[in-house]
């Protein structure tokens, strides 16, 4: 199936430790561009975080946002600092003694020292917090396939109608070209009279000149060319998968063979339909733009 580059997917998990919110979603873009933007307590899991978000996304600017609250008020532990402890005791010693002052030190006045009792924030178990993000990024990104699956759907249908309105237009091309030879001959062969005044028209040369002028505009080999190409970018919208670059390369293939018809218009209508032709294509390769 055909997937668009926009979308958007959300999931949260609230427990009576934290609350945790992630959100992806994406715009287009040439490559897979992921940014992530997380509290510093979650930096740890970065590299794993876009190593799982990848397994769901093939092109597209990506950016994920996690939130993360804490609800513990018992997360910060207290610490006791020996090797601090044990230097203020060491030098308040040396200073008893080399001032002859009395030592009144108890373990009450120690611990008001600084560093030597701390407050520390309790670290989570890392291996069950990723158990829980990874959970929380397969429901995100599942949504946000979702929401790009459904885009993709309308972005088919919009494309193939567009393609359809240009075989028919394709069609027309077809239809009326072998006139514009018949039409020129006929105009040849009454301007020559017209100038010959009843003379002998000599037909070879009427002949050579209308071959040259078929020649000139002729554009068979562009319309069979970009015919197969509309019908080739049909039979990839149907097989889906992430055909976004093969499709912009085939656009403008169809462009090309477009500008050629226009150069070889041999009439204005051609030459108008040649013209709504390119406006046709300019407008599926915008959409084209839009698939991963």
């Amino acid at each position: 199936m055909i997937k668009s580059m926009t979308g958007f997917g959300r999931s949260e998990s609230i427990t009576k430790k934290h609350k945790i919110t992630i959100e992806i979603k994406s715009v287009n873009h040439r490559y897979c561009d992921i940014n992530i933007k997380m509290p510093k307590k979650l930096n740890f899991f970065e590299t794993g975080i876009r190593n799982h978000v990848r397994k769901y996304i093939g092109r597209g600017k990506v950016d994920i946002f996690i939130s993360y609250e804490d609800y513990t008020e018992g997360n910060l532990g207290l610490k006791y600092n020996a090797g601090i402890a044990a230097e203020y005791v060491r030098y308040l010693e040396q200073m008893s003694e080399e001032f002859d002052l009395r030592s009144d030190l108890s373990a009450v006045s120690l611990s008001r020292f600084p560093e030597v009792l701390t407050l520390e924030e309790r670290s989570e178990d890392e291996d069950e917090l990723w158990k829980e993000l990874t959970v929380l990024l397969d429901e995100a990104a599942t949504r946000f396939v979702e929401a790009r699956t459904r885009e993709g759907k309308t972005l088919k249908e919009d494309l193939i109608g567009k393609l359809d309105g240009m075989l028919a237009m394709v069609d027309y091309i077809e239809l009326v070209s072998p006139s514009l030879v018949e039409d020129y001959r006929n105009r040849l062969e009454a301007k020559i009279k017209e100038l010959l005044d009843g003379a002998a028209v000599d037909e070879s040369r009427i002949a050579t000149e209308v071959t040259m002028y078929a020649d000139k505009i002729c554009v068979d080999e562009e319309t069979v060319r970009l015919r197969s190409h509309i019908e080739n970018t049909k039979a990839i919208l149907s097989e889906g998968g992430s055909v976004g670059r093969k499709l912009d390369f085939i656009a403008q293939e169809m462009n090309r063979e477009a500008n050629t018809i226009l150069s070889k218009a041999g009439s204005l209508d051609i030459s108008n339909r040649a013209i709504d032709l390119k406006t046709e294509i300019e407008k599926v390769r915008e959409q084209i733009q839009n698939i991963e």
